[in-house]
């Protein structure tokens, strides 16, 4: 086997700890990802005892000799046999299997076989049954899974289930500017294709949602800070309550005379479907007296449907508590308006809604009928959050935040303010 390409450090790295279950390239594209599993791939091959099966797995044939049969062939040459009647190749003396795997029936395929190991070529693109046959097909000795794959929607399963707090995957995360065989003129071109969600999934290698984005123009660089910038005049809170829907309080400070004027301090974020256990309103109530406590508190908007939430935190003594609207897409285009002029910043510890604001997307469903509306999954975070903006702050007759009602809501009548920042803030 020959090089064909130097390997940079972090290529090399990846090669010498690829000694997982599952090993697996992520990120950005053209950062050299696939190249340097393959070549891993080809080494594990090299080293497995003659009577050992492996498989590639590409979502369809015609992937397969795009990404991987072409550079496997320009890497071990008239040694990377591909017989196309057969759907297999031979390496070396060795049976691999190809398998297109573009639907659900591609777990059947799977079922019988035993493999010394496997590559899979974009893995998100892998139906989630197959790749979990496969798993269960690579079980035995030292059989290894090697893959890549470009980042998809941070709930992805391979996401959830494989690259997050699994002891038996080791990853390596890719930006564009690791590969070492591109020209700083090829990445600055390849870089300007790009912008938004798309630029943080394909450049940085970010798990986002891009397809459909709500709110697109969203970017961790543009809106995320680490720490409010400025000492809040008082706070508003949204409130999306849930028993067996995640239930998620969400904290925005304000302050009209600095800039940004509005930011996500912090969030709450509970969901009983990971914590296997759901929690009684009592203690919901007391959760949240704790996310408020000594804080100017002017207004808590929460859900209109959970009733019985509202009767346990007025027991409590709890004050400020306002029915939200729930007008989906005004708040959506609202929220939308706050992120687009800078005027609305999220702190990085808020973890659940940014990543709910990469992945919120519209429903394809009704894109074909015209009407926008969002698809209702990841969300929790970001309802409390529209909630809160919304109801506190538009105002319908001008479209702009209603200041004067903010100020009413927040410090009573005949109170004078510092001049707040217009002009960034307003629609």
């Amino acid at each position: 086997m020959r090089l064909i390409k130097p390997l940079s450090a972090k290529q090399l790295l990846s090669f010498s700890e690829s000694i997982a279950k599952i090993n697996i390239w992520e990120g950005a594209v053209r950062s050299g990802k696939t190249y340097v599993s393959l070549v891993r791939f080809l080494e594990e091959i090299s080293l497995s005892p003659k009577d050992q099966d492996f498989a590639i797995l590409a979502k369809t044939f015609d992937t397969f000799r795009r990404n991987v049969l072409t550079l496997l062939e320009e890497i071990i040459g008239i040694d990377a046999k591909y017989y196309v009647g057969k759907r297999e190749m031979n390496i070396w003396g060795k049976t691999v299997w190809v398998i297109g795997c573009d639907d659900k029936s591609a777990e059947k395929k799977l079922k019988g076989p035993t493999f010394g190991g496997a590559y899979v070529d974009e893995m998100t693109e892998i139906p989630e049954g197959a790749f979990k046959m496969l798993v269960s097909r690579c079980m035995m000795g030292e059989s290894k899974i090697f893959g890549t794959t470009n980042p998809d929607s941070s709930f992805h399963w391979l996401k959830k289930d494989f690259l997050t707090n699994n002891s038996d995957v080791k990853s390596w995360q890719f930006r564009l500017d690791d590969n070492p065989a591109l020209t700083q003129v090829e990445k600055d071109y390849i870089k300007r294709q790009y912008k938004g969600l798309w630029y943080q999934r394909y450049i940085e290698g970010l798990w986002v949602q891009a397809e459909g984005a709500v709110y697109d123009s969203f970017t961790i660089q543009d809106h995320v800070i680490d720490y409010p910038q400025s000492t809040a005049e008082y706070y508003v809170v949204g409130v999306d309550y849930g028993t067996c829907n995640p239930c998620s309080f969400i904290l925005i400070g304000v302050n009209r005379s600095k800039y940004p004027n509005l930011w996500v301090e912090d969030e709450y974020y509970y969901d009983s479907k990971t914590h296997q256990r759901q929690k009684t309103d009592a203690e919901y109530a007391a959760d949240l007296q704790k996310f408020i406590a000594n804080k100017p508190i002017r207004g808590i908007y929460i859900d209109p449907s959970a009733a019985s939430f509202k009767v346990e935190l007025r027991g409590l003594g709890v004050q400020n508590l306002f029915d939200a609207s729930n007008e989906v897409i005004h708040g959506i285009r609202f929220t939308s308006s706050l992120i687009d002029n800078g005027t609305l910043k999220i702190c990085r510890k808020a973890r659940h809604l940014i990543e709910e604001m990469q992945s919120y997307v519209w429903n394809e469903k009704t894109l074909p009928t015209g009407e926008d509306v969002p698809k209702k999954a990841n969300d929790h975070a970001l309802d409390a959050m529209r909630y809160a903006l919304y109801t506190h702050f538009f105002n319908k007759s001008t479209n702009k935040i209603d200041w004067d009602k903010a100020r009413r809501e927040a410090f009573g009548e005949g109170q004078q303010l510092p001049r707040f920042f217009s002009d960034p803030i307003n629609m």
